[in-house]
């Protein structure tokens, strides 16, 4: 079970994003709705156990509503589909399953990617480690789950498009551990995979991300820190930089931390796009996870002692006053001070109309990428260092 050091609860101080605040809350556990699953279904909260078989095969694949990777044969690489939430014409998402189960037993590893449809580094990132692995020389598991949120990836967008209750657009990466029977695709969606695929086979997971639609981020880690088994990993990774913070409530990697069961977030560069380059030390630092926890075997790559890493605990961002096209003075992972121009902004007349200035000392760690912005618009993130936050911090995305 997972650990944390006594002292400050930095978990009071989560991040919570200001398009979403309060969407949680309306997903009562307790509302009853109409059971969208059969009758074998585990209660809300409760992790499923066996592999349950629908009869279904997708492409050669066969479907799965549940999945205890014990179940499955040594040795072996498996391909499976996991049956999800239900469309409006009453058929499923289905989301695809490579399990690598080694011939020895060991750990169980889950690696998850497309939480957010806009999001294609990720995805590469995972697929890649998977084909690195040879089930018949590992002691443990491996399962990857590259597509949880088909209909956003559908789209390329980042958020799911739901329409149960009129069109909208649900951040699915607010909604875990979701809820069965919540209102919400993705709130029952999240809640399904959270309970009878991911939680029950996972002994330490790992979320990847890049940045969002116009929003290009440096290669970094998202984790706590002061939890020892979280920082062990967090430190075998060749990247630049470490955001020492819980972020968001209802993200996939707080929720298997919630479970017992250590959790991060890596982020790969810009959304839409493959970071080959990028890609590269992701793979090799989950690579070196693995070895660490004794899954497969072989000398370490390179690790965080290798980078030059800065760890901050916050995100200053700044945001566009005006609209306009604009000019980046800094790249990311530079280093700047309080004061420091940063970006500059012209109108179509190519006046200046605004200019902006770091708040702080800091590290650039992303980068508004489209190249016009309308006020309010976040421009630039820098990771920086202060004291415990008092409250709440909020940004926007």
């Amino acid at each position: 079970m997972l650990e944390k050091p006594e002292g400050l609860d930095r978990r009071d101080f989560m991040i919570a994003s200001i398009a979403t605040v309060g969407a949680s809350a309306v997903l009562a556990r307790d509302t009853g709705p109409a059971k969208a699953q059969d009758a074998s279904a585990p209660a809300a909260g409760q992790a499923s156990s066996g592999t349950v078989y629908t009869g279904d095969v997708i492409q050669g694949k066969k479907v799965v509503s549940s999945l205890d990777v014990n179940d499955l044969e040594p040795g072996q690489r498996h391909l499976l589909y996991f049956q999800g939430a239900q469309m409006p014409t009453g058929q499923h998402w289905h989301v695809s399953v490579t399990v690598a189960k080694g011939a020895q037993p060991g750990k169980r590893g889950v690696l998850t990617s497309g939480v957010h449809g806009d999001e294609m580094s990720n995805i590469q990132t995972v697929q890649t480690v998977m084909n690195q692995l040879d089930p018949t020389e590992m002691s443990g598991t491996v399962m990857a789950v590259t597509d949880i949120a088909r209909p956003a990836l559908e789209s390329m967008q980042r958020r799911w498009p739901n329409q149960g209750r009129g069109p909208d657009l649900i951040d699915m990466n607010r909604e875990w551990p979701g809820n069965e029977n919540g209102l919400t695709a993705a709130s029952r969606h999240a809640g399904l995979l959270f309970n009878r695929l991911l939680r029950p086979n996972a002994d330490f997971a790992i979320d990847f991300h890049t940045g969002t639609t116009g929003f290009e981020v440096t290669a970094f880690n998202i984790g706590e820190m002061d939890v020892p088994e979280i920082k062990a990993m967090l430190e075998l990774y060749p990247v630049g930089q470490i955001f020492d913070n819980p972020t968001y409530p209802g993200v996939l990697h707080n929720a298997f931390i919630e479970a017992g069961i250590p959790s991060f977030t890596p982020e790969i560069g810009a959304a839409r796009v493959l970071d080959l380059e990028m890609i590269a030390l992701f793979v090799e630092g989950t690579m070196n996870v693995l070895k660490h926890h004794g899954i497969v075997a072989g000398p370490m790559g390179r690790t965080g002692k290798d980078a030059t890493v800065f760890v901050g605990n916050s995100a200053f961002p700044i945001l566009a006053t005006a609209g306009g096209l604009v000019e980046h003075l800094v790249k990311l992972n530079d280093k700047v001070k309080s004061g420091q121009k940063v970006a500059v902004q012209r109108n179509s007349f190519g006046e200046v109309v605004a200019e902006y200035a770091s708040g702080v000392d800091g590290e650039i760690a992303g980068q508004r990428s489209d190249a016009m912005s309308e006020p309010g618009n976040p421009l630039v993130f820098i990771l920086f260092n202060k004291p415990a936050p008092a409250g709440v911090e909020t940004y926007p995305e």
